[in-house]
């Protein structure tokens, strides 16, 4: 199966050089380009490809709005991009509802990599960037530890697995941390979506560190 991803950004040389990794991947096909967020909203409702690969910083409306609506109407996931030290960018991202962020300098194969994890509904979760990143987010912004809706209704075992999600681990590290299998995670990762009324596996691993339940 052909994963359809949309690129959005506002340099042009960048938005090249983005789809030709991707386009470069058997399995991928650039279907449009989109060198701002309102164009990326339009185009994306109008070819619905199965990820945008989102910047953060475009005219017009700028990539966290754009994810939202992207999101909102189920229209696509959303991958965005961005750098270190846009914090306050990146965490709105998450809070829109994007499956994921890499930074700028990520290489193809993990660029590619990323668009595949995404496009198959999972989130892009890498413990060595994440956990700084959402530490970070969380930090700048204002905030006073409350328990969410639903999370009283979590078993103890999709409670253990959203503390997991929350340290950055992925579906194989949750697995062997718990001693249960992959698709197990899965099925529990889905489940605390669902009860927290979540988008994505991101926004889930920034609810556990506003609620406090990661360190």
């Amino acid at each position: 199966m052909t994963i359809r991803v949309l690129v959005a950004d506002d340099h042009a040389a960048i938005r090249n050089g983005l789809a030709m990794i991707l386009d470069s991947a058997p399995d991928i096909e650039v279907v449009a380009e989109a060198g701002d967020g309102a164009a990326a909203v339009r185009k994306a409702t109008a070819l619905r490809p199965d990820v945008v690969l989102m910047d953060v910083r475009m005219p017009e409306v700028d990539g966290i709005e754009a994810t939202r609506r992207l999101v909102a109407d189920g229209v696509c996931a959303v991958l965005v991009l961005t750098t270190f030290d846009m914090d306050s960018y990146v965490y709105g991202a998450l809070r829109a509802g994007a499956s994921g962020f890499l930074l700028k300098a990520v290489d193809a194969p993990r660029l590619i990599d990323a668009i595949r994890v995404v496009a198959a509904g999972d989130g892009v979760i890498e413990p060595s960037v994440t956990r700084r990143l959402i530490h970070a987010f969380a930090a700048a912004q204002p905030r006073e530890v409350v328990s969410p809706p639903g999370l009283d209704q979590l078993t103890d075992r999709e409670s253990e697995v959203l503390v997991c999600v929350g340290e950055g681990l992925s579906n194989q590290q949750i697995a062997r941390r718990l001693g249960i299998g992959e698709a197990t995670v899965k099925t529990h990762v889905s489940r605390v979506l669902t009860k927290l009324d979540l988008r994505s596996r991101v926004q889930a691993a920034v609810l556990a560190q506003e609620a406090g339940l990661v360190g």
